[in-house]
């Protein structure tokens, strides 16, 4: 009897050992169950939104139903408007968001590596990324017109400055070791520079330039909100001034759509690039 008993609960915590715990901190789950936990929520989301406008509770002039904004994205889809806009809009966020990694990977990986050049560039850096970047948009304005040239400025302020900060910690966050086997090697400062520090911090590097994209797509919205006669920002502040509030939510949900895209994106090239140095995810 004992040794059945014992046998039982030996079996019972071999089923507890392989079963798989997945509120444990740092769990995985499969690829499967993680995309249909978020399509799951998506959808969730949708139905709470055509409950909430088929049942009356919330007005068209407030809410839209999912088919009236579907509806009219499609007749938009149809004349042009959307892609007019869209392709606008993506080539601005594109060449400013360049522009502004192109100038923020090297400074923050000068001032990452260079104690005197922190001292010279990190305080104003930190000085300036607390302006708010509305602050800027009548002056970008004054200094830049309405043209293209505007929207690439305000993209370089709201990112350029965050992305040198955040650059010179990937680059802080490369173990001393690694250098200091550099120099005994006796690699000179440039190659340690580009061979070692670099190579080491690029997987954050890309993290960050992921993250400051989706800061650039706001404010790209912000700019052609305010001063633009194209783009997806503009088209929202024209419905709003017709209470086209279906062309609104439509164009704010393209928005989220496109954002997601492009961090997806990025993610499946990071792993791709830097399948090395994945975490546990």
């Amino acid at each position: 009897m004992v040794g059945a008993g014992g046998g039982a609960q030996g079996g019972v915590g071999a089923g507890a050992r392989r079963r798989k715990p997945i509120f444990r901190i740092g769990a995985r789950i499969g690829n499967a169950t993680f995309v249909a936990i978020a399509v799951a929520v998506f959808v969730l989301l949708g139905l709470v939104w055509w409950a909430a406008t088929a049942s009356g509770w919330v007005k068209p002039i407030f809410l839209p139903s999912p088919v009236a904004v579907w509806t009219q994205l499609v007749k938009l889809a149809g004349d042009g408007t959307l892609w007019a806009d869209a392709k606008i809009s993506i080539y601005r966020i594109m060449v400013g968001f360049l522009i502004a990694s192109a100038m923020a990977i090297p400074i923050g990986v000068l001032i990452g590596c260079f104690r005197i050049w922190e001292a010279a560039i990190e305080p104003l850096v930190d000085f300036v990324r607390y302006m708010p970047v509305v602050a800027f948009v009548p002056l970008t304005i004054l200094w830049a017109g309405t043209a293209d040239t505007q929207k690439f400025l305000i993209i370089w302020i709201g990112t350029f400055f965050q992305q040198v900060l955040m650059v010179m910690d990937n680059v802080k966050r490369v173990p001393p070791d690694f250098i200091g086997l550099g120099r005994t090697l006796g690699l000179p400062e440039r190659k340690i520079l580009t061979r070692i520090v670099v190579r080491s911090a690029l997987p954050g590097i890309w993290d960050t330039l992921r993250i400051s994209l989706g800061w650039a797509w706001t404010w790209l919205v912000l700019a052609e909100l305010v001063a633009a006669t194209s783009g997806l920002g503009y088209r929202i502040t024209v419905s709003q001034r017709y209470f086209q509030t279906n062309t609104i939510i439509g164009y704010i949900l393209l928005l989220g759509l496109l954002g997601l895209i492009t961090d997806q994106v990025m993610k499946a090239l990071e792993r791709v690039l830097f399948g090395y140095a994945r975490r546990g995810r």
